[in-house]
Parts: C-alpha cells; sequence; structure tokens
C-alpha cells in the first residue's frame, strides 16, 4: 500500500497526550515521525504507571501510558536547552514538513524554536501549537491539563448519574479533551498540507484544548444553545432520545439503544407490551423524552426478569439495536476486535514481542500498518542524526559526550 503521508517529515516536540497522539496519527498514516526528548528523562509519560512494560530481564519498562500514543515513531533524545541542541532541532526543522509542539505559549521562544524562528528557515513548514487556551484571550498564558478542561468545557457537568440519584459530576474515564485535540491537530495538518500542495504556504495551526472540547460537546452544546438552558447530567442515558440507556437485566446491565419509532415499536413487542408504543405518552421520541421517568418506570422492572444474554438475543434478532457493557479485557476479546486487528503484536526494542494497540484507520482494503513500536528513550538518535543531518560517528560522539543528545 502507498502510504498517504510517506514522503512527510514530522517533527514531534509535544509530550504527554494530545501532541503524542495526533503525531501518532500522522505515524500511521506514513509520516516519519521524529520525536524529540529529554535526555536522561524523556517523555513525562514514559513514568506515567503502573502498569510498565517488562523488559527482556524483567525490568520496567516504559508505562503503558507512553505506549499508547508513540507507535509509528523514531526517538531521538537533545537538550534544546543548550545552543548546540536547538541548532539540531534547527537544522531537523529545516528539514521537516511539519513541527508539533505543546509547549506553554510562547515558551518555545527562548530557544529560537517558535513558528517565527523556524518559519524563516523553512518558508513551507506547517507548525501546530497545542496549548490549553490557545494563542489568544484572557487565559492565553495559562497552562491547561485535560481533568481541569474537562470540568470547564461542560463535559463533566452532563457525565455522572442525575442530582436526583445522588450524582456528582464525572470526569470521563479517558482523556477525551487531550484526544480529541489530537484528533482535530492530525485532521489540521492533513489540511495545511493539502493547502500547501495548492499554494506552496505553509500554516500556522493555533489548538486549544478548551476549544476542542466545547466543540465537541457537540449536540449538548447546541442543546444549550437553543434553549438558552444548561443540560443536566443524566447518567447513562441519552439527552435527546429515550429510550437509549443502561438498562437493568437480572445478572447485570445491557445498553438499549432505540432510535426510531419504529425500533420502539419492535422493544415494546419483544418486551411482552405493545400497547407502550399506542401509548400517547410514548407515541413519539419527543413525548418519550418528556415523560422519561414514567416510561423508564414501566421498562425496568420487564428488564430485571431476563438475563442480558436473553435480551441482547432476541433484541438483534429483530434489529433493535444493543450491546452488552465489557470490561476492557472483553472488548479486546470480541471477534470484531479481532477481526479490525486491534490488537497488534509488534517486536519492541527492550522487551522483545509485545501486543499494542492498532490503528482504527483503514484504507484500501487494510489497516494502517505499525511498522515502528513505540521507541525506547532516544533509540534512534544516532540514526536521524546520521540520515537527516549528515552527522558522522566523531560528531554524534562528541555531542553524547557533552550531554547535548542521549
Amino acid at each position: 500500500m502507498t502510504l498517504p503521508l510517506q514522503n512527510i517529515r514530522v517533527l514531534d516536540l509535544s509530550r504527554v497526550l494530545a501532541g503524542p497522539f495526533a503525531a501518532q496519527t500522522l505515524g500511521d498514516l506514513g509520516a516519519d515521525v521524529i520525536k524529540v526528548e529529554r535526555p536522561g528523562a524523556g517523555d513525562d509519560t514514559r513514568s506515567w504507571g503502573p502498569p510498565f512494560l517488562s523488559g527482556a530481564k524483567g525490568e520496567d519498562g516504559d508505562a503503558a501510558y507512553f505506549l499508547s500514543a508513540n507507535r509509528n515513531k523514531r526517538s531521538i533524545a537533545v537538550d534544546i536547552a543548550t545552543d548546540e541542541g536547538q541548532a539540531i532541532i534547527r537544522a531537523l526543522a529545516a528539514e521537516s514538513d511539519v513541527v508539533l509542539e505543546n509547549f506553554k505559549s510562547g515558551g518555545l521562544a527562548k530557544y529560537g524554536l517558535d513558528y517565527e524562528s523556524l518559519k524563516a528557515l523553512n518558508p513551507k513548514l506547517i507548525y501546530c501549537s497545542i496549548t490549553g487556551f490557545g494563542q489568544t484571550g484572557p487565559e492565553a498564558a495559562r497552562a491547561g491539563y485535560d481533568f481541569m478542561i474537562q470540568g470547564m468545557s461542560g463535559l463533566m457537568s452532563v457525565t455522572g448519574e442525575s442530582e436526583e440519584e445522588g450524582g456528582q459530576p464525572t470526569k470521563v474515564g479517558v482523556a477525551v479533551s487531550d484526544l480529541f485535540t489530537g484528533l482535530y491537530a492530525s485532521t489540521s495538518i492533513c489540511a495545511a498540507l493539502q493547502r500547501r500542495n495548492q499554494t506552496g504556504e505553509g500554516a500556522y495551526i493555533d489548538l486549544a484544548l478548551f476549544d476542542c472540547q466545547l466543540a465537541a460537546m457537540a449536540n449538548q452544546a447546541m442543546n444549550y444553545l437553543v434553549s438558552g438552558r444548561s443540560p443536566a447530567r443524566v447518567g447513562a442515558q441519552h439527552p435527546n432520545i429515550v429510550p437509549y440507556a443502561r438498562m437493568p437485566s437480572a445478572d447485570g446491565y445491557f445498553i438499549l439503544a432505540v432510535g426510531n419509532n419504529q425500533q420502539f415499536e419492535k422493544f415494546c413487542e419483544i418486551a411482552g407490551h405493545p400497547e407502550w408504543a399506542e401509548d400517547a405518552r410514548f407515541e413519539r421520541n419527543r413525548d418519550r423524552v418528556d415523560n422519561r421517568k414514567a416510561l423508564h418506570a414501566l421498562i425496568e422492572p420487564v428488564t430485571r426478569a431476563r438475563t442480558s444474554a436473553d435480551w441482547l438475543e432476541a433484541l438483534e434478532r429483530a434489529g433493535v439495536p444493543c450491546g452488552p457493557i465489557n470490561s476492557v479485557g472483553e472488548a479486546f476479546g470480541e471477534p470484531q476486535a479481532a477481526a479490525r486487528q486491534m490488537r497488534r503484536p509488534v517486536e519492541h526494542a527492550q522487551a522483545g514481542q509485545v501486543e499494542i494497540t492498532g490503528s482504527p484507520i483503514w484504507m484500501d482494503g487494510a489497516p494502517m500498518d505499525v511498522r515502528q513500536a513505540p521507541p525506547t528513550l532516544g533509540q534512534q538518535t544516532d540514526e536521524v542524526l546520521r540520515e537527516a543531518l549528515g552527522k558522522s560517528a566523531e560528531d554524534i560522539a562528541r555531542l553524547r559526550d557533552s550531554g547535548i543528545i542521549g
């Protein structure tokens, strides 16, 4: 397969999750991603465990967190606080198509690695900055972290059980604000590359976690803008569709996701209560939303009478959307996960063969390949300096002896 970004070089100066996740997506699409890390320490997430990847001799390796966002990259360890380290990064930027960074606003200017400085070396450069709040506005200088962005964006106000059920504002179980921003970043970079193909112009991309999460509030954001009322938490239900919820069964819970009136009628027949579909309170979705509590009071005693497996078999046979509530292990154990190659074996430099999450992108009938396991710190420093910058073995030895590289 000809990979869409196979001739693109990305210089990844980011760390933790939003930036690395964006760079990983570009790497999945074929870009040569060079991850720049601090000698001796590396990306913060290398130590964000347990769990840690065990080395061939049983020693702790990198944290699973790091492995989640750094496949299909090469790692170089360069101290950008030094003049020679900065010179290395500038030289690489001059030979790159994209620079991706998530330092605080203006944080790279003191190193001469800001957009204006690098644009002077490479006018066609696409430079993407990811911060908590963007480059403008009253909060621009403030650091931003996923958890606080989930709170500030309104996401936590609509996540968790309702106040009536004693629920509290709840964080989503993965760092979705970081992940949304990473996906917006990779999309924006691909768009800028396409524009460059048309005009020859580079670009400066300014992305904020706050903006991206607010945009990703989607229907909940528009619920507020249309009505003037902030949406409330409804637990594992849907604010705009009923019944679309976690339903109790005789042995746990299952997902019922009725999306239209025909599906509701089929569900009512399977539940043994076709009269529900004829009740004026539940005839249309808007009626069911208005009478949510009354409908759930009727449905839940019925769903508790049968096992989840019984419900899922009957609902699937009738074409009513439904599903189990899996653990992460059960999700990876789904035959669909295996068919889509979401669990991929790779050869890791320290631990030998390990399994990592695969790319969800399929093109021309095949998934994007895992060409490079998440690298160990500085694994390709010598290789990159030699190939990209023409450094000799003596040059590299001198830089390492002086602590410029790791």
